[in-house]
C-alpha cells in the first residue's frame, strides 16, 4: 500500500461504502480503495473513524448498501468519496412478515467439540454454576434499603467465616408495589425475578425478604414446587422468608439481624461445594452489545459469532437477544431457524415486540444513540447488521420469550427474545439462566453484573488500550491486521473457560456492576 493510501473496509463486494478504518479518520484529500485491485479514490470531506465514504457514485433514490443489504437509500446524489452518513440516508421500512423463509437453510452439520472442561459449581437441579452466590431476592422495592445495608452486614461480619462462597447478592428491583399485578402482561416481571432467583450462580439457596403488604408476596413469586427444596423445607413451604412487617421485629435493627441470621445456613451450605470438573456443555452463554460502533460488526462481534459456533459445537447453549438489534435481520432468523415451529416463534415475539412499540409511539428507529452515530453507525437498520454476527452461523434451537427460563433439553443457539436495553436484557439472560456473560463494546462502557461474571470485548485497539483495566479482549486487532476472526474466536473460548473456572473479569476486579432492571410492560396503577 501506498504512503498516501489509507485502509477501509467493505464488509462485501456489492457493498458500496467502506468505513475508514484509521484512528482519528481521514482528512480530505486521502486516498482510499475498495481493494488492491479498486481505483483509487480521493475523499472530497474528512470522514471520522468508523464511519463510510463512498465506493462509487450513489444516485438520488439509489441504495447505500454495507453487509451486501440496503442500510438507507441515498436522499441525494453522493459522489464517490463523499462522507456518508444518517443525515444522507432515509431509512428503509421494516420488512413485513409475510412469506419470509422458515427453516429453509441448510446448514452442514458441524463436527462436535469434545474434550473442553471447565471448573464449576454443580447444583442439586443438574445445573452448574461459574460463581457460588448467596442471593438475597426482594418481593418489592420498599425493602431494598434494608437489604442493602443488611448484605454489607453479611459481607463484612460472616462472608470471611465461608471463604468458598464468592459473593452476597441483593436482587434489587423497582417492582411490586401499585403493580396492575393480575394483568396479562404482568407476568414478563413476575416470572423474570422467580427465575432470575434460581439462577445456577446461585446455587439453588432461596432466601427471600419481604415487606408483607406488597401485591407480590413471595408464595406468588416463588410457589412451592418451583424451586428446589432443602432439608429443612416440607413439599408445601414456601421460601424461606423475612418478612419485615411480622409482629417479631421490634425496631429496626432486630429486621436487619433477622436477615443477617436467616443466612447462614445458606452460607454454610455453599460455603461446602467445591469447584469440579465440568463439560463446557454446561456453560449457559449471553452475548449482548452496547456502546456498539461500525466497528462492532466487523472485529467484536464476528469474534464472537465465531466463539458462539464453537460453544455450540461444544453442547453449550448460546443466548442472542436485543428485539430491535435484529428484527431488520429477520429473514436470516427464521431462515436459520432449526424448524417451521421455532421460525414461527421468532415472528411471534418480534410481530409482540412491534405493537409493544406501537402502543409506545415508537418504532424500531428509536433504538440508535447518538454515541451509535459517533460511532459510524448511520441507523438500527445498519446496527442490526452489525449485531446479528454475535449468533454465529448454527441453526437456531429454540426461542423464549421475556422473563422464560432454560429448561435442561434447550441447549444450542436460543433466541432470547428481550428489549435492548443492556441492563434489561442482561437481567433477562439472568432469568433465562446465564451463567456467562460476553458484552461487545466499541464507544465504551464500564457495564456490569454483580451475578454473573462479564467478559467485555473491545471492537477498536484504541479503546481497548485507552481503558486497558476495563475490557477483556481486544477485538480492533481484526481491523490492525494481528489477527483473523477465526483466531480471535478461539481466544474468547479459551477467556470464557478459565472465567468460568474462576479467573475474574476486569468488572469483577473492581465489582462493577449496574443495575437489575425488570421489563415491565404492564400497568402500574
Amino acid at each position: 500500500m501506498d504512503s498516501s493510501e489509507f485502509p477501509v473496509i467493505a464488509m462485501h463486494k456489492a457493498d458500496n461504502v467502506a468505513i475508514v478504518v484509521t484512528a482519528g479518520g481521514l482528512k480530505a484529500g486521502a486516498k482510499v480503495r475498495k481493494h488492491p485491485d479498486a481505483p483509487l479514490i480521493t475523499l472530497i470531506n474528512a470522514v471520522p473513524q468508523g464511519h463510510k465514504v463512498a465506493l462509487t457514485d450513489i444516485k438520488a433514490g439509489e441504495p447505500v448498501t454495507r453487509y451486501k443489504v440496503s442500510i438507507g437509500i441515498a436522499k441525494q446524489n453522493i459522489q464517490a468519496g463523499t462522507w456518508v452518513h444518517e443525515r444522507l440516508l432515509e431509512m428503509p421500512s421494516a420488512r413485513n412478515f409475510l412469506n419470509l423463509p422458515m427453516a429453509t437453510a441448510k446448514v452442514p452439520a458441524a463436527d462436535a467439540l469434545t474434550g473442553y472442561t471447565f471448573e464449576g459449581y454443580r447444583n442439586s437441579d443438574g445445573s452448574v454454576g461459574t460463581r457460588n452466590i448467596l442471593a438475597v431476592t426482594t418481593t418489592v422495592q420498599c425493602v431494598a434499603g434494608v437489604v442493602d445495608l443488611a448484605v454489607q452486614k453479611i459481607k463484612q461480619d460472616l462472608l470471611p467465616l465461608y471463604p468458598n462462597v464468592d459473593d452476597v447478592v441483593g436482587i434489587e428491583h423497582t417492582y411490586g408495589c401499585g403493580v396492575a399485578i393480575d394483568a396479562p402482561d404482568a407476568i414478563i416481571p413476575i416470572r423474570t425475578l422467580r427465575n432470575i432467583s434460581l439462577n445456577p450462580n446461585f446455587g439453588n439457596e432461596v432466601l427471600v425478604v419481604s415487606l408483607g403488604c406488597e401485591k407480590l408476596p413471595p408464595l406468588r413469586l416463588l410457589p412451592p414446587g418451583s424451586f428446589p427444596l432443602t432439608s429443612e423445607q416440607g413439599e408445601g413451604d414456601g421460601p424461606h422468608t423475612v418478612c419485615l412487617q411480622d409482629d417479631q421485629h421490634v425496631g429496626f435493627m432486630s429486621m436487619l439481624q433477622h436477615i443477617v441470621d436467616s443466612a447462614r445456613p445458606h452460607l454454610a451450605r455453599l460455603n461446602a461445594r467445591q469447584r469440579e470438573t465440568v463439560s463446557a456443555s454446561e456453560l449457559v452463554v449471553g452475548v449482548q452489545c452496547g456502546g456498539s460502533d461500525a466497528f462492532s460488526g466487523v472485529t467484536a462481534n464476528p469474534i464472537v459469532g465465531f466463539a458462539t459456533d464453537l460453544l455450540v459445537r461444544a453442547g453449550a447453549t448460546v443466548m442472542f437477544s436485543e428485539n430491535t438489534e435484529v428484527r431488520d435481520a429477520v429473514e436470516q432468523l427464521t431462515h436459520r431457524a432449526q424448524s417451521v415451529e421455532v421460525a414461527q416463534s421468532i415472528v411471534r415475539e418480534l410481530s409482540w415486540y412491534d405493537q409493544y412499540l406501537e402502543r409506545g409511539q415508537a418504532d424500531r428507529s428509536a433504538n440508535t444513540t447518538p454515541g451509535n452515530k459517533v460511532g459510524g453507525l448511520s441507523n438500527i437498520v445498519e446496527k442490526a447488521m452489525g449485531s446479528i454476527v454475535k449468533s454465529g452461523s448454527m441453526p437456531i434451537q429454540h426461542v423464549l420469550a421475556p422473563g422464560e427460563k432454560l429448561k435442561p433439553h434447550q441447549k444450542g443457539l436460543v433466541f432470547a427474545a428481550t428489549p435492548a436495553s443492556d441492563f434489561i436484557c442482561g437481567t433477562l439472560q439472568l432469568a433465562a439462566g446465564m451463567n456467562l456473560h460476553v458484552f461487545t463494546t466499541g464507544r465504551g462502557t464500564p457495564y456490569g453484573l454483580q451475578a454473573c461474571p462479564v467478559v467485555k470485548v473491545a471492537t477498536r485497539t484504541e479503546l481497548a488500550q485507552r481503558w486497558h483495566d476495563l475490557m477483556d479482549l481486544n477485538a480492533g486487532r481484526v481491523a490492525d491486521g494481528e489477527i483473523s476472526i477465526e483466531e480471535g474466536g478461539w481466544e474468547l473460548f479459551q477467556l470464557m473457560l478459565e472465567v468460568a473456572s474462576g479467573r475474574q473479569t476486569w468488572a469483577e476486579h473492581w465489582k462493577l456492576h449496574n443495575a437489575l432492571v425488570l421489563f415491565n410492560p404492564a400497568p402500574i396503577t
